[in-house]
């Protein structure tokens, strides 16, 4: 009889620290997943990265040629890509003829958005530039590959170096500047010594450029 009990009871003690030990093993990996904050750092990118779209939709002026890219939400028929005609309008499905070149992507949207509503019950529309090509900077000179290039709104003078594959072997370096069209008409010209900007004595110089700048490297 003693020898049973003392059975049940080893029996009942194994019982107990199998359900303890599966009890533990399931808390500690059940912690890293209850305590770790991926969600909150991804959600924190994401209203960083919109920010920064939406600056830039707001201060980028489409131009004649520029490709956009109009997305109406749960609007297939009406979303498209659509280029910027050369009268500087575009023609959507039931917005009818826009004038797009000169304003901004958010001003467009609004606009848009304005003209749907007649038809649309709260419209969403987002307008981004696919594909900017009226903005353009050239270089000239002592350059591997002179020409016109697509202009961003963080294109700097070295960036535009870069993209003209550098310098040829006689180039002046020290010499190189920046022609750009004032709002009067007039020319302005501003220098940019490329030995003093890398070295950094004076990084000032290597400013954003703006659409129809011409870089010459003599």
């Amino acid at each position: 009889m003693n020898m049973n009990r003392q059975m049940w009871y080893a029996l009942a003690l194994l019982i107990c620290l199998g359900v303890s030990v599966a009890l533990f093993a399931q808390t500690e990996n059940g912690s890293p997943q209850n305590t770790s904050t991926p969600a909150t750092s991804q959600t924190d990118t994401s209203e960083a990265g919109g920010a920064q779209n939406a600056s830039e939709r707001g201060s980028y002026i489409i131009g004649a040629t520029d490709v956009l890219s109009i997305n109406v939400w749960k609007e297939p028929d009406v979303s498209r890509i659509i280029p910027v005609r050369s009268d500087g309008k575009i023609s959507l499905p039931l917005a009818g003829e826009i004038q797009a070149s000169g304003r901004t992507p958010l001003q467009l949207e609004k606009e848009i958005t304005e003209k749907l509503k007649t038809y649309i019950s709260d419209p969403e529309v987002t307008v981004m530039v696919q594909d900017s090509k009226s903005h353009k900077f050239n270089i000239l000179g002592q350059v591997a590959k002179p020409g016109a290039y697509p202009l961003t709104s963080t294109t700097t003078v070295l960036d535009a170096i870069a993209l003209a594959g550098g310098f040829k072997d006689f180039a002046k370096k020290k010499s190189i500047y920046v022609l750009r069209k004032k709002p009067n008409g007039e020319q302005e010209r501003l220098p940019f010594n490329y030995k003093d900007v890398i070295s950094g004595k004076n990084p000032s110089q290597n400013i954003p450029l703006q659409s129809e700048d011409t870089i010459i490297v003599p």
